[in-house]
């Protein structure tokens, strides 16, 4: 799987085996899942604006992002055991816990990140060599966007509102009203503007989260998984829609899984976009988009 979709990845595969079971997971499992996502997607998104500083000789830009990114990561170790989050839902719920004064950390560094993350978005507005870059490159426009099923952050940069936390809402995404961030040019600058608008909605979701944590258990036991069994898993991950469908064998073991990620179906998109563009540019447009290259179905 995309190593950085951990979470999105390790949810659709808990959904599909619940659903196998007729299982729900507790409620405060559901929130914390939903609090591993939103810090997923901030962690890519603060990663990527670095490079995307870094491919147009932004260099501040770059070691800014990288840093912030690097807290976050480091946080993350320190309260649920590893950077990328590995191993902590699984299916039955989530293998780690909040106390208060996990919860006050988590709201402390959401609201010096945002302050921060505000203060370089600035800089990158008002730099004149980055706007050059930006603006008008590696375009695909609404048009060409829906004719073609461009999905996820890349999607919503070309006025394709769609995102499953609204859309198709689960718990907790049914109790937290999500805004989609879109855009219109689909551009280079218009991918960097939903990134910057997802990091501010995703720390407003984590806020919500933190308060309305609800108490309970985080991890109960699945019943058996029956013989033939059909489940699927739906998730909006940083990137787009993460899908796994699963098919049980006897003994509750699994006969097939199918993971589909979000970039199979973006990346005749992207060839699209380079057309009409400057060779320096492919870095910069490629990486506006950061589609997988790992992904298991690409």
């Amino acid at each position: 799987m995309s190593g950085d979709s951990t979470v999105a990845y390790a949810w659709a595969y808990a959904m599909a085996v619940e659903s196998v079971a007729g299982f729900t997971s507790p409620s405060r499992a559901l929130w914390l899942r939903a609090l591993l996502l939103e810090r997923e997607r901030i962690a890519n998104h603060l990663g990527d604006l670095g490079y995307l500083g870094n491919d147009v000789a932004l260099a501040f830009g770059f070691s800014q992002f990288w840093r912030l990114k690097e807290e976050w990561l480091r946080t993350q170790h320190d309260l649920f055991g590893h950077r990328y989050l590995m191993d902590c839902i699984v299916p039955g719920g989530v293998r780690s816990d909040l106390d208060a004064a996990d919860l006050t950390r988590l709201l402390g560094e959401a609201e010096a990140l945002e302050q921060q993350v505000r203060k370089l978005q600035g800089i990158y507005h008002e730099h004149a060599g980055v706007q050059d870059r930006f603006l008008t490159t590696g375009q695909v426009t609404p048009a060409l966007a829906a004719q073609l099923g461009l999905a996820g952050l890349a999607g919503r940069a070309s006025a394709q509102a769609l995102d499953l936390r609204a859309q198709y809402p689960t718990a907790p995404y049914d109790q937290l009203e999500v805004r989609i961030a879109t855009q219109r040019n689909g551009d280079v600058a218009a991918r960097v503007a939903v990134r910057f608008d997802e990091i501010y909605e995703s720390l407003r979701l984590i806020r919500l989260i933190l308060a309305g944590l609800p108490e309970g258990a985080t991890l109960q036991e699945l019943p058996p998984l029956p013989d033939n069994g059909f489940g699927v898993g739906w998730v909006e991950g940083w990137r787009g829609e993460v899908l796994i469908g699963l098919h049980t064998g006897a003994g509750g073991t699994i006969h097939r899984l199918h993971p589909h990620d979000p970039s199979w179906q973006n990346w005749p998109l992207l060839e699209h976009a380079i057309i009409g563009n400057i060779v320096p540019d492919f870095p910069l447009i490629n990486k506006s988009f950061n589609l997988s290259y790992s992904g298991q179905d690409l």
